[in-house]
């Protein structure tokens, strides 16, 4: 019997990260998580803690890391990736996308371990061309509310690439589009935990701007196979990964209010400051590359995430109440 691959996931508490840790205790890795826990959940994870190939550090990856053993891949995948988290904590988000990736990057050169980044769309900021290939650099403001977590992404791609180019890391960058399913926090402040948190407390759903700005949502899934597909590969450039069925805001309110069969009507609010007007993933690249395109449509997997919100508790529910919408970002 082969030895088990070890594979290190730093924000392995989070939604992807405990996704991920699943995937791969499934493919019979051994997963070591790392997550300092200021916005991941020990509840993600804590099934994973009776078995004999998973273990956990509670650690700030910005901070020096050190993980005894052999290491085969390394998952960089701590950051707070939502607007009421790096609007609340601007400083660790810059942290984690510069000190934190040099961390794991140099972990990387001394264990001669592959490195697989999660980028975002963000890093198109406001785009100007549609839909967004890997090609385009991007509309950005730097000094912006977005620029702590737009800007720590790019950051995070240009010391990838350095270190692939400078040292010969093996490394693998993968550009998310708004990902949603189960274990998502209702508090994230984005648009689809917010509309479903507010149809399931009895609230009117809130829109941002007129609506018209529209999102690509892609199930956690289909994410899940490409990162695996990516991981895997020889492709070491940025890949988009996400689904391009676009949609508009106000288009998805209304799924929503079908899906939840709410009676609460939609309210509208000032767009916020730098907020993206469309987002679609060109994934020519991915279906070249890696053979892969998305299985499961928005109706099947809204469902899916839906089923898990209302399993939560009443506690968590009305914990996840945020009553001033005004501040909070909608991705």
């Amino acid at each position: 019997m082969s030895e088990r691959k070890r594979i290190l996931i730093t924000g392995a508490a989070g939604f992807l990260g405990s996704n991920l840790c699943d995937m791969f205790i499934e493919k019979d890795y051994h997963v070591i998580g790392m997550d300092n826990l200021i916005t991941g959940r020990m509840e993600n994870i804590e099934h994973l803690f009776k078995l004999e190939n998973f273990e956990f550090y509670h650690h700030d990856v910005s901070k020096f890391i050190h993980v005894p053993g052999k290491l085969d891949y390394i998952l960089h995948f701590a950051s707070p990736a939502s607007p009421i988290d790096y609007l609340k904590i601007p400083i660790q988000t810059l942290k984690v996308g510069s000190l934190g990736i040099h961390n794991c990057l140099g972990l990387a050169k001394a264990k001669n371990a592959r490195v697989l980044i999660a980028s975002t769309s963000e890093v198109y900021g406001d785009p100007e061309v549609h839909p967004q290939t890997e090609e385009y650099w991007g509309h950005v403001n730097p000094v912006g509310p977005r620029g702590v977590y737009d800007e720590a992404k790019r950051f995070q791609e240009a010391m990838t690439m350095a270190y692939h180019t400078f040292h010969g890391v093996e490394t693998r960058i993968v550009r998310i589009f708004n990902t949603y399913g189960p274990r998502m926090r209702l508090n994230d402040g984005r648009v689809l935990p917010a509309f479903i948190g507010q149809a399931l407390r009895g609230e009117d759903l809130t829109v941002f701007g007129d609506g018209s700005q529209t999102r690509s949502f892609c199930y956690v899934d289909d994410l899940l196979d490409g990162i695996y597909r990516l991981l895997h590969s020889d492709y070491a450039h940025p890949v988009n990964i996400g689904n391009p069925s676009e949609i508009t805001i106000r288009e998805f309110a209304d799924e929503i209010i079908q899906l939840t069969g709410t009676t609460q009507k939609v309210i509208y609010k000032e767009l916020p400051v730098n907020d993206p007007k469309q987002r679609r993933p060109d994934i020519t690249k991915a279906q070249e590359i890696l053979g892969w395109e998305p299985k499961i449509d928005r109706a099947e997997g809204l469902k899916r995430t839906y089923e898990y919100f209302k399993s939560l508790s009443d506690e968590e529910l009305n914990r996840s109440s945020h009553n001033n919408f005004d501040k909070y970002i909608t991705r």
